[in-house]
Formats: C-alpha cells, sequence, structure tokens
C-alpha cells in the first residue's frame, strides 16, 4: 500500500443531502446495465447532465459501457447502457471485534474480494485485547490490508473503511469507548491514516451495515430501515430517506443497557438483565459451556453442535433469537421502521432461529424483519461499507481523481 503523504479525509457528513453525481452512480449501481435515458428519467436529471456524468465517471473509471448496445425501437444511435466497472478499484476494510480484527478488500458492488482474519493474543486465552495495544492492533491490521493489496497490484485502493462496535465517533474519526476492548479515545482515522496514506473513515459497525444493506442488500429501496447487531456487542442503528442517525458525537444506537423483563445476567454497569448481557455471544457461550455444549468461546461451535443434534445446544439458540425478537419489537414499537434487519449468528444460520426471532417479533410485524444479507462476511462487510458509503454519497470528492 503506498506510504504517500495524503492526509486521512474528513468523512462526508451524513445530514448532507445526496449529490446529483451520487444519484447518478447510484441509478448504475441499482440499475445497471442502464440507458442513459432511463437514468435521467429515473433521476428527474437532465439528459445532459447525467451524460456529463457519466463521461466523468468514465473518465475515471468508475463505470464502463456494456458490451452489448441495446437497440432503440426507432432509427438513430442505440441506447448504449453504462454499467459500474468493478475490475479497477477496490476499498480496504476494517473491523476489529473483541476476538480478532478481520481485513477485507471490497469492489464497488460490495463484494469481498480478499479478507483475513488477525486473531488478538492474550494470555488468559480469552481472545480480548488490552487498551493499550491499540495502536499495535490497528498497525497489524495496516500491515494486512498492505499484504491483501500486494497479492492484487491491478487493483487501486480508493480508501479504507472502519468499524467496530461500542461508542465510535464518525466525525472525529474516533473510538470512543469500547469497553469489551479497552479501548478508550483511540484515533483511529490518524492511527491508520498515517500507516496507510489513505483517507480513512470511521463509523460504528450496526450503521455501517445499515449503509450496507441500503446500498447492497435486503434493505435496498426501504424508505427506513434498523439494523439489530447481536454479537458480544449489542447495538442498533437507524436510517431513514437514506440518511443514517448518528446523534451528537456519534452515541446514537447505544441500547446495550437497555432493560430485559426476567433478566437473570449481571451486567458490568451493576443492574442485572440489561440488554447485552442477556444476549451477547459471551453470554452463550458460558451458558453453553454450563450446559456441556462446548467448552470454547467460539458462538458458532454452538451453532455446530446444534447442527449435529444438540438438544442443549438448539435450546439455546432458539431461546436467544426469541428474546432478540423481543428486543427487536420494542425498538419496532418505538422507530416503525419499514425494514428491520438482524445480524445474530443463530439467525444467520438456522431457519428455526429465524422462526422464533419472527415469533417473538409478533405475527404483525414479523415479515418485515430479515436477517443480514451479508451472512458469511458480515463483519467484512461492515469495514469497508464505510469507505463505500462515502465513495456512493459524493463521488467525485472522493474519486481516484482525489486521491
Amino acid at each position: 500500500m503506498p506510504r504517500t503523504a495524503v492526509p486521512p479525509a474528513t468523512p462526508t457528513p451524513t445530514s448532507r443531502r445526496r449529490t446529483s453525481a451520487s444519484v447518478v452512480l447510484r441509478s448504475v449501481l441499482e440499475h445497471g446495465p442502464v440507458a442513459r435515458s432511463t437514468i435521467a428519467r429515473l433521476t428527474g436529471l437532465s439528459p445532459a447532465s447525467v451524460t456529463d456524468y457519466c463521461s466523468r465517471f468514465t473518465e475515471l473509471g468508475l463505470i464502463r459501457e456494456s458490451e452489448v448496445p441495446k437497440r432503440s425501437q426507432g432509427v438513430g444511435r442505440p441506447h448504449v447502457p453504462v454499467d459500474l466497472d468493478d475490475s479497477r478499484f477496490v476499498v480496504g476494510g476494517v473491523h476489529v471485534a473483541v476476538p480478532y480484527t478481520t481485513v477485507t478488500l471490497l469492489d464497488l458492488r460490495g463484494r469481498v474480494v480478499a479478507v483475513r482474519e488477525l486473531r488478538h493474543d492474550r494470555a488468559d486465552g480469552g481472545g480480548g485485547i488490552d487498551g493499550s495495544d491499540a495502536p499495535a492492533i490497528l498497525a497489524r491490521a495496516a500491515a494486512g490490508l498492505t499484504a491483501l493489496l500486494d497479492r492484487s497490484p491491478r487493483l487501486r485502493c480508493l480508501g479504507v473503511g472502519f468499524a467496530a462496535g461500542g461508542w465510535v465517533d464518525r466525525d472525529s474519526g474516533t473510538v470512543v469507548e469500547h469497553p469489551l476492548l479497552g479501548w478508550r479515545e483511540v484515533p483511529v482515522r490518524e492511527l491508520l491514516g498515517a500507516r496507510t496514506g489513505l483517507p480513512v473513515h470511521v463509523d460504528g459497525h450496526a450503521r455501517a451495515l445499515v449503509n450496507a444493506e441500503r446500498l447492497f442488500g435486503r434493505a435496498r429501496g426501504s424508505r427506513s430501515v434498523l439494523h439489530l447487531f447481536v454479537g458480544n456487542v449489542v447495538d442498533a442503528a437507524f436510517a431513514t430517506n437514506d440518511e443514517v442517525h448518528h446523534g451528537p458525537r456519534s452515541q446514537a444506537g447505544a441500547i446495550a443497557h437497555l432493560p430485559v423483563p426476567g433478566g437473570t445476567e449481571p451486567c458490568a454497569c451493576g443492574r442485572t438483565g440489561c440488554l447485552q448481557a442477556e444476549l451477547s455471544e459471551r453470554t452463550l457461550c458460558r451458558r453453553a459451556r454450563r450446559a456441556g455444549v462446548t467448552e470454547g468461546v467460539n458462538p458458532m461451535h454452538v451453532v455446530t453442535a446444534a447442527a449435529a443434534g444438540d438438544p442443549a445446544a438448539l435450546r439455546l439458540l432458539v431461546e436467544r433469537a426469541n428474546a432478540v425478537g423481543r428486543a427487536a419489537r420494542l425498538l419496532l414499537d418505538v422507530l416503525n421502521p419499514e425494514t428491520v434487519v438482524v445480524t445474530e449468528v443463530g439467525i444467520l444460520h438456522r431457519e428455526d432461529c429465524l422462526l422464533a426471532l419472527r415469533e417473538g417479533v409478533g405475527d404483525d410485524r414479523a415479515s418485515s424483519v430479515v436477517p443480514s444479507s451479508f451472512p458469511d462476511s458480515v463483519l467484512a462487510v461492515a469495514g469497508g461499507s464505510v469507505a463505500l458509503d462515502v465513495l456512493y454519497r459524493d463521488p467525485l470528492a472522493a474519486s481516484p481523481e482525489a486521491i
């Protein structure tokens, strides 16, 4: 990865309306191969404006003309459709979870080109990291991205997206607080930018995944989307009219300490029955160890045991999915989104867990709740989608020419 003197970029404010350039590139993403005249009809822009933007995107290498022109109904020049050129550019992605960091390259359609997991070393074997190790973790992530790019020399990286749970301030590029990692006021944009020489964009992983869903997933076209992330961290994000709500210092979506009626798990805050304490993967694995299902801390071992017919594993997963559904119902009642996307390990891999989730939500809203569109790559997609959202929101500012 080139270490040029490129300053870390200030992220595009999500409160800003999408530019005309963004509308055109999004139309190509969503409808391509598509004729320029169709883009003009879909967007309400003038044919001349659409032609101008398409010419600029073609020069930059973001789109290309389709090889097979669509014939017009009458005489004259055929309508040559345009489509994304996903052969030249990628974005880097970094997602820091409790047990490991995921580094990835995504193409312009949000598809994983390359991915690598970097496990965190810890003497107690818990797979976590100490807060003082944040610079070293980010240095390893930057080196991991460099290694992925070195294997694909024909690809050019447009920028790096970073995502994590906890309190992540998009505007300052800082992880303000992540108790499970021990991170506090970590200047991620500054540290990754110095290591990569590329623009770095930072956000919370639930908000990143809302962006991924509305750009590339099941929520494309939805007027309002709620994403509920249930991992070691439990948090949420909400988008309406293509804008993700951040709140002051990006604190929106902090639901870890919502009370769960009947909850029994003690929380680090001193109370009992907080949402994250009840539903986290740490709790799932501790209960699985207690039931003799597994000896480890990997929730996929519980899924594997359930697939092999272990009744205790299946019970734990179904009960958890149903509880997630009840939590989703609370958020549905408050926010009333058109679509709810849930990322949770059992729901992503088992139909009975998805049914339990929808049962917890209730029959009247169950059809609006769907699992993540990225079951096998959710953390990889989260990091890269932070950068892709910036590209699609203001493509000329985040274009190859601007880097």
